[in-house]
This record gives C-alpha cells, sequence and structure tokens, in this order.
C-alpha cells in the first residue's frame, strides 16, 4: 500500500515543475483511502501558502466536512517546512510521512521580527479570549 502512495506524491511532484516550483507531491490518506492530493502551485496562484501539504489539506476539509483531520494520514516527498509543519498540527493529522529530509545546508531567510505590544489594551482583548472559551468549555 505505501508503495502506491509513494508512487502517487513522486507523480504529484513532478506537477509542480510545470510552474517552475520546488517538485513537492502531497497526499492524505484516511482508512487506507486517499481523500486528498496537492502539489506545489505557488509560483502558478502567486501565492505564498499554496505549498502542497496546505493544498492536499484545504481539500481533505472540503472533503469531510471538517477542519480537523483526525484518523488521517500525510505521505509528502520532502520533510514540511515550519509553516506546513504548524498548519499540519492545527489539523490534527494523525501521521506524517515524508521521503527526503531537506538540506542541512538550506537556510530560512526569515528576516521578520514579531514583536509583542505594549498596551493597555491586552487586558481589554484578554477578556474576549476568555469569554469566548468559557463558553465553548
Amino acid at each position: 500500500m505505501k508503495e502506491r502512495f509513494l508512487n502517487i506524491i513522486i507523480k504529484l511532484s513532478k506537477k509542480s515543475l510545470k510552474y517552475d516550483d520546488v517538485p513537492v507531491g502531497c497526499i492524505i490518506v484516511k482508512n487506507n483511502k486517499i481523500i486528498s492530493k496537492g502539489f506545489n502551485t505557488r509560483q502558478k496562484h502567486k501565492k505564498i501558502i499554496n505549498h502542497a501539504e496546505i493544498n492536499a489539506i484545504l481539500k481533505a476539509n472540503k472533503k469531510i466536512k471538517s477542519y480537523f483531520l483526525y484518523d488521517c494520514d500525510m505521505y509528502v516527498t520532502l520533510k514540511p517546512c515550519s509553516m506546513c509543519e504548524n498548519i499540519i498540527k492545527q489539523s490534527r493529522l494523525r501521521n506524517v510521512y515524508y521521503l527526503l529530509d531537506k538540506p542541512n545546508n538550506k537556510k530560512e531567510y526569515n528576516k521578520t521580527n514579531i514583536l509583542k505590544l505594549d498596551s493597555n489594551f491586552e487586558t481589554k482583548y484578554c477578556e474576549i479570549m476568555q469569554s469566548f472559551f468559557n463558553k465553548k468549555r
């Protein structure tokens, strides 16, 4: 079964090459059945988030009508980047299987600073968050 999945993700990765994108292919499987497929389309659609993993997750969400992908596994050609890794965790995928690690010399070109605001609005917003989660629990 896994060999079949690996052939599919490799074939999907080649679709990215048509758009001069990094060749990454991905599928999501539930009960040994493929429920979604994805490949990199960042160059095609000029959208930074169009990684293979995210494309596959969005299709799976639509198919099962939930943003949680409990009991689903992902097969992907390349180890997910930090953005995809966080989205994968949020989507509650059970397992992620990947073929290839990124090279050790791969640089992260992140120069963005993430800074916490110092403001009296923190208390106001904290109340909104607490109220929301209190209603959920």
